[in-house]
């Protein structure tokens, strides 16, 4: 669902990219990895490989720390040897989810979920290998044209269900994959002329809401009547991994770096709904398989 953008947006601007999928390139294979980077010599990776099963991480830690931990390290060891610039996509998740304002970006740490515990262990592979060439991006609520998504879901199930029971008790920001890509490029440019410092971004939307308020904000884009989505609480829909009840993200960093945020949730899904319930018509899934907790 990023990659793909991310590749878009390097082609608009004329950058030249390899996009490689999991076929191509298993990030928990230490000599694929070190024989792509040393063979093709990239001045910048952007690292969207990750296990994002949440609910099935809990079953099976090891191959999600496999992906989200041990991988993401040995990509950072891998550019560390060969002088690229590394950007880790990581998530929301590795904080506890219980704050009452947005987590800076050196709010302390500590996930509630072996997802976020997985993905933590990437970040600090990333941050303590590539001290002065590492950039952790943490993100969350993704939405895109490629790939499952909560908007994806909505859609479809807009068009099979009367009435949408959405939990109200969980709070966060809903993220377009295009405008996260636009970030993670300039982050990118900004690495490689020197005015983004090496760290940790935080690349969400500007704003905050609930699943049941964005579920009701789509369907009013969509035409259809809001009042179909109907409140209910995250113990109405248990999961094996408990989900953060706040997962709202500051995001002061990027003027560090001379880039802007990203703009307001709800611009974005303006914006983006069209292209995202084309791609969702012509998938008879429809998103089907998305890890929103929300809807039944």
């Amino acid at each position: 669902m990023l990659a793909r953008d991310v590749l878009r947006q390097l082609a608009a601007a004329g950058v030249p990219a390899v996009g490689l999928e999991r076929t191509a390139l298993d990030v928990t294979d230490a000599g694929s990895v070190r024989a792509l980077l040393q063979e093709r010599r990239p001045a910048v990776v952007v690292n969207c490989a990750a296990w994002t099963a949440v609910d099935d991480a809990e079953a099976q830690p090891g191959a999600a720390l496999a992906v989200n931990g041990t991988g993401a390290r040995r990509v950072a060891e891998e550019c560390a040897a060969t002088g690229a610039v590394l950007i880790q996509v990581s998530t929301d998740y590795v904080f506890a989810g219980d704050a009452g304002q947005p987590y800076p970006e050196d709010a302390p740490t500590a996930p509630r979920s072996v997802y976020g515990l997985t993905k933590l262990a990437g970040e600090r592979g990333v941050l303590e290998t590539l001290p002065d060439a590492g950039y952790v991006v943490r993100t969350g609520w993704l939405y895109g044209a490629n790939g499952p998504s909560f908007v994806r879901s909505m859609i479809r199930l807009e068009r099979t269900r009367d009435t949408l029971d959405v939990v109200d008790d969980q709070r966060g920001q809903p993220t377009w994959t295009r405008d996260l890509a636009d970030r993670l490029v300039a982050l990118g440019r900004g690495a490689l002329d020197g005015t983004a410092p090496p760290g940790v971004y935080h690349g969400t939307s500007t704003g905050e809401t609930t699943w049941f308020e964005y579920a009701r904000r789509i369907f009013t884009l969509l035409g259809a009547d809001p009042e179909r989505i109907r409140p209910t609480s995250t113990d109405v829909f248990p999961r094996p991994a408990p989900r953060p009840a706040y997962s709202v993200l500051s995001h002061g960093r990027w003027r560090t770096a001379g880039i802007e945020s990203i703009r307001p949730w709800q611009e974005a899904l303006a914006e983006a709904l069209p292209e995202v319930r084309q791609a969702a018509i012509g998938d008879p899934a429809g998103g089907a398989d998305s890890p929103s907790p929300s809807s039944a």
